[in-house]
């Protein structure tokens, strides 16, 4: 699927980027990223809720607990350290030592993050030996180098930025994330990093990650698959100069909130684009629910259903397959008769049946396009719930059965 091409992410002062080719997995590519924060930083994040959670998340949920400043991230692609039990965390560890020594900070400060082959042996040495390459390479303005360097099955780099106006002075919102299979994350193999210069009271960092991360990553899925890796962080380096942001729901606060959601939304729209094998981008939103959850657990049975993405690829319109996943989500008390469909702009069923004037050659025009809407109305409440996600195709079989050749 084509994608669109997204500006040169913006610097944002206070972060420095650094890659190198430390031979990961495979030879003369950049897989080793660095993150240098300036002191002063605030680092909040939101992590899977795979129970198999990979020895970097664990380490960076301990990091983040104990309140320590951070001072760096550590990413590699390749290996996602997990399933390697007591020796992954050793050697998680050993790698935010031995950049902790480099930048004179303790360990503690050091956020490791992984992505790659789930139960093969980090290649600690191998990542320790090209830190100093990886810091001789710091630089503002090497988001996109880094979007590049973390990518596993990836097509494209994926980045994104902002800049918007708070208290009069302009406010830099920029990311980076990965991710194209193995993705339904449930956070809060993907990784997202967003940074921000605005200045903005501490306490109000896991409540901006938490609330960005449900509008965004928490809204997609290609095949229905929590990662054991999957990490979104948030950083605020305070830098920009504007009176400092004191709540989310007035003030300025809003403006801060939307930018962060709008640049973690095209993120996380950047990963179903590009999602292993898709030809498709589909937006389902299910509206009229008693209650938001009941909206994404109709969405999202939708959205993993194999034979609704298959009938997506094959740009057919076999749209009873739709009703049977609405059917089949666990609303137990869902009324069949109320239920409307459409089809971007088709109106497919009317009442729980096939609308009368409803004809399959309109279904089969939406259906090949390479941009589609669903929208199911349960006629129950008032609330409603969108996720996107794409086709099944072949490819995504071809993808995964040679991912470790």
């Amino acid at each position: 699927m084509t994608q669109q091409r997204e500006p040169a992410p913006n610097e944002v002062a206070g972060v420095r980027i650094g890659v190198a080719m430390a031979g990961i997995r495979k030879a003369n590519r950049h897989d080793l990223t660095v993150v240098v924060l300036d002191p002063g930083c605030t680092v909040a994040g939101v992590f899977t809720q795979n129970r198999f959670s990979a020895a970097p998340v664990q380490l960076c949920r301990a990091q983040l607990e104990g309140g320590s400043e951070i001072r760096s991230l550590l990413i590699n692609t390749g290996n996602a350290n997990a399933g390697t039990g007591a020796d992954g965390l050793a050697r998680a560890r050993s790698t935010c030592a031995a950049l902790a020594r480099l930048l004179g900070c303790s360990p503690e400060q050091v956020l490791p993050f992984s992505t790659g082959v789930i139960m093969e042996t980090l290649p600690h040495d191998r990542i320790e030996a090209a830190l100093p390459a990886a810091l001789a390479d710091c630089r503002g303005d090497h988001w996109a180098e880094a979007a590049r360097a973390i990518m596993t099955t990836d097509t494209v780099p994926k980045a994104a930025s902002l800049t918007v106006q708070i208290g009069g002075r302009p406010v830099v919102v920029t990311g980076i994330s990965k991710g194209a299979g193995m993705i339904r994350p449930n956070m809060a193999t993907m990784l997202g990093f967003v940074a921000t210069d605005a200045a903005i009271d501490p306490s109000l960092m896991q409540q901006l990650v938490r609330e960005a991360a449900d509008e965004s990553f928490n809204c997609i899925t290609i095949d229905g698959d929590t990662s054991t890796n999957d990490s979104f962080v948030l950083i605020a380096t305070h830098r920009a100069g504007n009176p400092p942001v004191t709540s989310l729901s007035s003030g300025e606060g809003p403006v801060l909130r939307d930018a962060v959601v709008e640049v973690s939304r095209r993120l996380a729209q950047a990963i179903v684009r590009d999602g292993e094998g898709a030809t498709k981008f589909i937006t389902i939103r299910v509206e009229g629910g008693a209650s938001v959850a009941e909206c994404r657990q109709a969405a999202y049975a939708i959205g993993h259903s194999p034979l609704v993405k298959t009938a997506f690829f094959a740009s057919d319109p076999n749209l009873g397959r739709i009703l049977a996943a609405v059917g089949y989500a666990g609303i137990d008390d869902l009324d069949q008769t109320k239920i409307d469909l459409f089809l971007d702009d088709v109106h497919v069923v009317e009442g729980g049946g096939r609308r009368a004037s409803y004809r399959e050659e309109d279904g089969q025009r939406v259906m090949k396009q390479s941009e589609i809407t669903v929208r199911v109305d349960l006629h129950r409440g008032a609330e409603s719930a969108t996720i996107w996600t794409c086709d099944l195709s072949y490819d995504y079989v071809k993808i995964n059965a040679d991912y470790r050749s």
